[in-house]
């Protein structure tokens, strides 16, 4: 009999009850005690919830106090030095010390999980000493177990994949790490199955990406140890997010179950089992849900791709499962009262997907016509959204194809620009300026709620924004900042606010997924033909300008962030939606232009976490990806300034495609991996406007002004002064007002100590 399982669920419950709780924890509102019982609480109601449903293997150690990485590194006594960590159990106040840093250390480096829109903290071996802290899958077997009688499947972070994703080690040093971890490891593997554990979901995702042949060898060994260590347990080595490179090298290593991709990865895992076949003594992990999408699965062509694969793995071999850990969607449809039905029928979240699950199993060892009626409303509820009227709007799919087929281009080269952009700005050496948002403070969030709630009319909420904007303004002239924004205080979020004004958007309740920690974001849903409808930012920022002479930056998210930030429509090629996007947010730029500003910003922060997996795909994405920024820039005058921001950029792989964007100024979020780009910079030339992030606004703490001078000196090694700008390395909105203000006070400090170096020079 085929079985179900899930490879993770989401951390932060229905109504966020675990970000509150940290939340609360940091801020000193819940006493340490209270906030493990809080935590306990929430665990344990997620394992009784698939338990409920029907799950038949349930993953244990999924749940994260902030994330699965970190909480791997520190299980190993994997503690940056600047933590004074002296062993043992690593206690809360340093494990949230390396995750958001501390007044006395920065935090460790953030960066995106794969081509997801989860981040995790970069592990730091440098100087370490692996040894097992605790044994946190163990821990989470036995509550599992003694307190709801389930015999959950531990999920550990694979050696390999944990090797790949950390740094400080040069790889001539891989097999020595190794080494090092394997022991650790089989120490967990053996305590487990002494335990009378029955599975063990080891996650190997590195396995989708290209592996060299001294990787492979490097698995084999990994796995034939285990193998030989634990050989009564069983192994269900896990992959997700693409195919996997390498089939049959992988099907042949010592574990009892492979879980492969059938969603994202279809089309190359299936021909591959279809090539190569199935080994018969290992179990079949069918990623056949979408552990990653919102969509409600056609069962019929589940229960098709089942079929095929039940030809080649007998239903004794098979588990149906999630492609990938629900921690990517929304814990459940069922509180969405707003939605249109026809959209809401259409929709599957974590709670949804696990009954999708569980009758597809019931389909594959019943026969399909144990779930004839759920099929039927499945095809129904499908077909009502795809012939709806804002799926076929003929107005822009034809407009989008007409602009899609002209090359998008700035009349003037940027070099040409430059000149009749500073003489029109006449900016100082070393421009400063911020990313855009300001924090978003209780008082904001309030008024913000009294205006949706109808507790306030539109005007009411106006007359406070710009007061905000006033505040904010002066605020910036007083510090000595160049180049202003005005602060985004009308915004929630920087896709949300925009999906609200353009058509073919949805938003949901109660859609809340975890992005990084405790930063939970509710990504808007594009569901249907992407239009521009009214000017969306012109009143405000039009508004700052009038109260300075200093220029004002209009602020606007750009099509591939929007596209990658949002939950979108599965039946056009992405492509199409970033053009219908970048359609859209032309007519807002050309906006924003006529009401007279001069400085515009479209951020992409999301460019790179959408790079595909396999090296083969990444050209082709990247060139659509310029193209839809272009397309949506490329009719400004040539003396307006188009500047944009990206995060968590790996610069030396995608240098081409950034330079490309042709983007006047360029902000990168650099300040946790600041030398690594540096680096990037030593080995390649960019001849553009640039600033790169000179403090972690991430973290609480206000940065010295010797530290921002350290990091401008270092750009400037490799950075032509001209062309140097001065910034933080992200958005403020999540910052106190005090810190904020602070910290760019510094950085105006810092920029000036520059002024007076690099004058002389230039």
């Amino acid at each position: 009999m085929a079985k179900s399982s899930v490879l993770g669920y989401p951390r932060i419950g229905a109504e966020r009850e675990w970000k509150k709780a940290l939340e609360a924890f940091w801020s000193g509102k819940l006493e340490e005690a209270a906030f493990q019982d809080k935590l306990r609480e929430i665990r344990l109601n997620h394992l009784r919830k698939q338990q409920e449903k029907g799950i038949d293997i349930i993953a244990v150690n999924d749940f994260s106090y902030y994330d699965h990485v970190l909480d791997t590194a520190v299980m190993f006594g994997i503690v940056p030095k600047r933590f004074s960590y002296t062993g043992g159990e690593v206690p809360l106040s340093v494990y949230y010390g390396i995750a958001r840093g501390t007044k006395e250390a920065a935090a460790s480096e953030m960066t995106k999980w794969f081509n997801t829109n989860y981040h995790y903290i970069v592990p730091e071996l440098d100087g370490a000493e692996p040894t097992i802290t605790e044994n946190k899958p163990l821990i989470a077997y036995r509550e599992a177990k003694e307190q709801l009688g389930v015999e959950g499947k531990p999920v550990i972070v694979g050696p390999l994949t944990f090797l790949k994703l950390s740094k400080g080690y040069q790889a001539s040093e891989t097999d020595a790490w190794l080494e090092r971890f394997i022991p650790l490891y089989i120490q967990i593997l053996q305590e487990l199955e002494r335990e009378g554990v029955q599975w063990v979901q080891i996650d190997e995702p590195i396995l989708v990406t290209g592996l060299d042949q001294a990787d492979l060898s490097r698995l084999r060994n990994i796995y034939e140890a285990f193998a030989a260590a634990v050989p009564s347990l069983n192994i269900m080595l896990q992959t997700y997010f693409e195919s996997v490179e390498n089939y049959k090298e992988i099907s042949e290593l010592p574990v009892k179950g492979i879980g492969l991709d059938f969603v994202h990865g279809h089309s190359g895992n299936l021909a591959s089992i279809k090539e190569l076949g199935f080994p018969e003594d290992k179990v079949l992990g069918a990623g056949v849900i979408d552990g990653r999408g919102i969509w409600r699965a056609s069962l019929r062509e589940k229960c098709g791709l089942l079929n095929e694969l039940a030809a080649i793995v007998t239903n004794d071999r098979l588990i149906v499962q999630s492609s990938c850990s629900l921690l990517h969607v929304p814990v459940t449809v069922q509180n969405e009262a707003k939605l249109q039905t026809e959209l809401k029928n259409a929709l599957s979240f974590a709670d949804e997907k696990l009954d999708e699950i569980v009758l597809l199993v019931k389909a594959i060892n019943s026969g399909e016509g144990s779930i004839a009626d759920d099929l039927d409303t499945c095809e129904r509820a499908l077909q009502a959204l795809k012939s709806s009227d804002e799926r076929n709007r003929l107005d822009i799919q034809q407009a989008v194809s007409a602009i899609s087929g002209q090359q998008p281009q700035r009349s003037l080269p940027f070099a040409e620009r430059h000149v009749v952009q500073q003489k029109k700005w006449q900016l100082p050496i070393f421009p400063t300026t911020t990313i855009g948002s300001f924090p978003q403070s209780v008082e904001v969030r309030k008024a913000r709620q009294s205006w949706r709630k109808a507790e306030w009319n539109n005007e009411q909420y106006a007359d406070f924004i710009r007061e905000q904007i006033d505040i904010w303004i002066k605020l910036q002239e007083e510090i000595g900042l160049d180049v202003l924004v005005h602060g985004e205080f009308e915004r929630t979020d920087m896709v949300e606010f925009f999906g609200e004004k353009l058509a073919g958007f949805a938003f949901t309740q109660y859609g809340w997924v975890q992005s990084y920690g405790s930063r939970c974001v509710k990504p808007p849903i594009i569901f249907g033909d992407v239009a521009f409808e009214n000017a969306m930012t012109v009143e405000e920022t039009k508004y700052a300008q009038t109260k300075t002479e200093r220029p004002v930056k209009g602020m606007l998210t750009g099509p591939i962030t929007i596209m990658n930030w949002s939950f979108v429509r599965e039946d056009i090629p992405r492509e199409q939606i970033a053009y219908q996007l970048a359609y859209a947010l032309r007519q807002e730029v050309e906006a924003l232009e006529e009401a007279g500003i001069g400085m515009i910003q479209v951020d992409e922060p999301a460019v790179r976490e959408g790079l595909p997996l396999k090296e083969e795909d990444q050209a082709e994405y990247l060139a659509w990806a310029v193209k839809a920024f272009r397309m949506t820039t490329c009719t400004v005058q040539d003396t307006t300034q188009i500047h944009t921001h990206m995060c968590y950029c790996e610069f030396h792989d995608m240098i081409d495609s950034i330079e490309a964007m042709d983007a006047d100024v360029i902000s990168i979020e650099t300040s946790r991996s600041h030398g690594e780009l540096i680096h990037s910079f030593e080995q390649n030339t960019y001849e553009l406007g640039i600033g790169l992030g000179v403090y972690d606004i991430h973290s609480p703490r206000v940065p010295r002004v010797e530290e921002m001078t350290n990091m401008i000196d270092r750009a400037l090694r490799v950075l032509d002064p001209k062309l140097f700008w001065i910034n933080p390395d992200c958005g403020l909105k999540t910052r106190g007002v005090e810190e904020t203000v602070d910290s760019l006070r510094n950085m105006v400090k810092a920029t000036q100590i520059a002024r007076e170096k690099y004058t002389l020079k230039v």
